[in-house]
């Protein structure tokens, strides 16, 4: 059974910059390399938004209130999922999430939604300051 520990939230200045790391234990690099992974955001009282994904193509699709500013990268080797994070705006302010598909390829051409995932971390906090 995959876990997952999400870390490197904290509070920065709008404008800024921050990379949110997910790692991935309890599976080899291996099985690991096969995982379609994701990145998900809440705010409290709202629904879990995706927002970046790389697929079983290492292809990264975004959604929109994010790209040109995020990127998503997966390094095997590490088990480790990240989310580089530019250009921050007070509204990316939210719990940030990482998800895995765990069981079957998926080339991706839209984001999946939540209820594609197998597995989620619990999350770690942004803020983003005006």
């Amino acid at each position: 059974q995959v876990k997952l520990v999400e870390s490197g939230g904290e509070t920065v200045q709008a404008g800024g910059s921050l990379r949110l790391s997910c790692l991935a234990s309890g599976v080899s690099g291996y099985t690991y390399s096969k995982y379609v992974m994701a990145w998900f955001r809440q705010a409290p009282g709202k629904e879990r938004e995706e927002v970046a994904l790389i697929d079983s193509r290492s292809r990264s699709i975004f959604a929109d209130s994010v790209k040109g500013r995020f990127t998503v990268s997966k390094d095997n080797a590490k088990n480790t999922l990240y989310l580089q994070m530019n250009s921050l705006k007070p509204e990316d302010t939210d719990t940030y999430y990482c998800a895995a598909i765990v069981d079957r390829t998926v080339y991706a051409t839209t984001l999946l939604g939540e209820s594609a995932y197998d597995s989620f971390g619990q999350g770690t906090q942004v803020t983003v300051s005006s």
